[in-house]
């Protein structure tokens, strides 16, 4: 089921309807009304005319009007009979008894034509409690005269108007909306309505003081019309879709406008989701290339028709959520049709082992990969040119034999593919019989060449597909390892196999939460008898598999191409202990293992070197030990590496001297500082001469080469005393102390009586 939830299909759902419940989506509808109402306006219905009062020329930054100017105003307008007057300017009243009684007698003489409108000082959400504090009220002897109606807006996150509505009540009494006032409509299906921005605040009929005052505008212009006296200076602003910041009154006429529709209705996200949404799955579940194609872009286009087209009748539907929807899906089926002509394609032009990963199992198939020996020598002989050649050329001959159209190609030399599963001995000559197809050498081009096959079976049916080619894959290599025509992957090593193979990932899990640590061994000077530095050695403490051998997890993680990655965490977190070590002033040497897979890499020095200068530490007090030198691909590089970072100051210490490789041939190549004595050497000192003489002899040749001596394993004084006489320079073992975690290794070295060092 999650795994279902993770397909876009689905997520182009889940995502846009878990936001819809949120704000997040206000920015998408914002943009796309922005837009639809910028394109396509049309006039005002002429219903409404503007008359318009200029600035006061005495006080032009005043925001009132004086009561006998508005009375002027009125006494000119009740001779051209409008329908009604709304006064949406705030009277300066008190000041001039004369002027106001003036405008009180001639708003009277309208009747019930005249009301005053009483704008709210911000823009409000939705849910919003309006207080006296929000209007700035008329005296009460003009509200006594003349009703009132209040302008009020709910806003979206710019305060843009989106909502208003029908009325509100302040200190206990209820007051109509102007818009609603307007439409002289004060209820609806829903609480509030929208306005119907496709009014074009410019085509609303205007008439300046002047003109009124004057005459000289259209006859019968005003007769039987709505008649609204505003002003426009000091008036706060609000957004109006596909305008901009504008007066707030052309809002409230768009308003009226919205609630003369025959509905006045608004559904939310959902109704547009749902449609594409069922468009989009209709689409991705088509058989035909055409029916795709006409439903997908069905869904693209719902949003662009419905929305408009339902606007026309005031039914307003948001488009935020099935617009994200649409965006979900198709970034994310991009991503995989990517990902799938990528990462599911090999460099020969076949489908990679990702693809035979990615696609279920028929019950009763077996999994066969097939590796070939010494592939990559073979590559590297061909030009480059010709490696798909190759590769395909191995595939046509896997396919004739098996019978299979389809064989994956993955790097490596590796080929799998999926057969009917047949008795296991039946099975096993199959393979024989196509390990005889490679007994005839490749022909690329002008090249020839002789092939070794190799394969791995996996049998392990209701296993997921990722697990089964895992399990076939380490068959095969295992074959190839042991030389072995087939291998068997048994069921009992699917649970090993699984860690192992998602062993780098569980690596970068320990660093992040601290399962992966390092411990401090100290190494004394036997000659002056106290440490003199520290080996780190990294340790690994599972959750539930316990304490893990470094060389378990090590080989993994060299096997899986982690191995730098965790090298340069060591190397970070030891520098960081030796700083700390090195702070009071005496020198005290810090260890680091180096992998022999990196000793010959071309960014080894060019890292180090980064370290060191990021750090800001001396390469002096670094000692890079290396060892299993038989595994150094690249030997020339590698001593070259080396010798560049012993002249940058590292000390070169020879691991486990006189076992593998590390022996006479190396040290002559290598121009390292140290030697360390293997173990199983200095466990023997005292009860076997010849080891003893191995020691004793190795210790001379190295004080004659000018290198210093390492004696590891050292579990007790006798063993100790010995070194000492035959003149080993440092040691180390659990006789002399135990890997510790830092704060420990510390505490260890004061009650060792380490005061010459600072550590107290």
């Amino acid at each position: 089921m999650l795994k279902k939830l993770r397909t876009p299909l689905f997520l182009a759902l889940l995502i846009p309807a878990l936001l819809a419940l949120t704000d997040f989506l206000t920015p998408i509808d914002h943009v796309f009304w922005n837009v639809r109402h910028k394109l396509n306006q049309h006039q005002a219905n002429g219903s409404t005319v503007i008359v318009e009062l200029e600035s006061d020329s005495d006080h032009p930054d005043s925001d009132t009007v004086a009561a006998p100017r508005l009375a002027r105003v009125l006494e000119q307008l009740r001779p051209q009979m409008p329908y009604r007057v709304y006064v949406d300017a705030p009277v300066k009243y008190g000041t001039d008894a004369a002027g106001d009684r003036l405008l009180a007698e001639t708003i009277r003489s309208f009747g019930s034509g005249v009301s005053l409108v009483v704008r709210g000082q911000t823009v409000g959400s939705l849910g919003h409690t309006f207080t006296l504090r929000d209007f700035r009220m008329p005296p009460k002897a003009l509200s006594d005269v003349a009703p009132i109606v209040v302008s009020v807006w709910n806003g979206n996150f710019i305060d843009y108007a989106v909502s208003s509505p029908y009325s509100v009540n302040i200190a206990g009494r209820d007051y109509p909306t102007f818009a609603a006032s307007l439409a002289g409509k004060y209820s609806g299906l829903q609480d509030t309505f929208e306005p119907d921005f496709l009014v074009e605040p410019d085509t609303i009929p205007k008439v300046g003081e002047r003109m009124l005052l004057s005459g000289s505008y259209t006859p019968g212009l005003l007769t039987g019309r709505t008649i609204v006296v505003t002003q426009s200076q000091n008036v706060p602003t609000i957004g109006y879709y596909g305008k901009g910041r504008i007066h707030p009154l052309a809002v409230d006429i768009a308003g009226a406008s919205g609630l003369a529709k025959p509905i006045s209705l608004s559904l939310g996200q959902l109704p547009l989701l749902i449609i594409s949404w069922l468009l989009i799955r209709a689409g991705s579940r088509a058989d035909s290339r055409k029916s795709k194609f006409t439903l997908h872009a069905l869904a693209v286009f719902a949003p662009f028709v419905f929305a408009p087209a339902l606007q026309l009748i005031g039914v307003t539907v948001d488009t935020g959520a099935a617009l994200l929807s649409l965006m979900i899906y198709g970034v994310a089926r991009a991503w995989q049709l990517r990902v799938r002509r990528v990462q599911h394609t090999s460099t020969s032009g076949l489908p990679n082992l990702l693809a035979l990963s990615a696609q279920p199992l028929e019950v009763g198939r077996d999994v066969i990969v097939a590796v070939i020996g010494r592939y990559e020598e073979i590559l590297a002989t061909l030009p480059r040119d010709l490696h798909g050649e190759c590769a395909r050329q191995i595939a046509r001959r896997l396919s004739v034999g098996s019978g299979i159209e389809t064989i994956f190609n993955g790097e490596g030399g590796h080929f799998a593919w999926t057969e009917e599963a047949r008795p296991l001995e039946m099975q096993l000559n199959h393979l024989e019989g196509l390990r005889a197809l490679f007994s005839a050498p490749l022909q690329i081009g002008t090249y020839t060449f002789d092939t070794n096959i190799h394969f791995g079976l996996d049998r392990n049916e209701g296993l997921d597909a990722q697990t089964r080619v895992n399990s076939a894959l380490a068959s095969a290599n295992d074959a190839l390892s042991s030389g072995r025509s087939v291998e068997l992957f048994e069921a009992e090593r699917l649970a090993e196999a699984s860690w192992e193979l998602s062993l780098h990932a569980r690596i970068d899990e320990g660093l992040r939460n601290g399962e992966i640590w390092l411990a401090y061994q100290s190494q004394w000077d036997m000659r002056l008898g106290h440490a003199c530095g520290a080996e780190a050695l990294i340790r690994w403490n599972h959750p539930t598999r316990g304490p893990i051998a470094p060389d378990a997890f090590i080989l993994q993680a060299e096997r899986a191409g982690r191995i730098d990655a965790l090298t340069y965490w060591v190397v970070d977190e030891a520098i960081t202990a030796a700083l700390a070590l090195n702070a009071a002033g005496q020198r005290f040497q810090m260890s680091i293992n180096l992998s022999a897979q990196m000793v010959d890499k071309p960014s080894l020095v060019s890292n180090f070197a980064e370290i060191v200068r990021r750090r800001n530490i001396d390469a002096r007090l670094l000692t890079i030990e290396i060892t299993e030198t038989s595994s150094v691909r690249n030997r020339p590089a590698a001593v070259q590496n080396l010798s560049q970072l012993r002249a940058m100051g590292f000390r070169l210490s020879i691991d486990d001297f006189g076992t593998g490789e590390a022996s006479l041939a190396y040290l002559a190549d290598l121009p390292s500082d140290e030697l360390k004595l293997d173990r199983r050497f200095v466990s023997r000192l005292l009860t076997h001469d010849r080891e003893r003489s191995i020691i004793s002899a190795t210790i001379g040749l190295a004080h004659a080469l000018g290198q210093t001596v390492v004696a590891e394993g050292i579990e007790d004084d006798a063993t100790y005393r010995a070194l000492v006489e035959l003149g080993c320079d440092v040691g180390q073992g659990y006789y002399l102390g135990r890997p510790q975690a830092f704060p420990e290794f510390c505490q260890g070295l004061l009650k060792m009586g380490q005061r010459r060092f600072g550590f107290v």
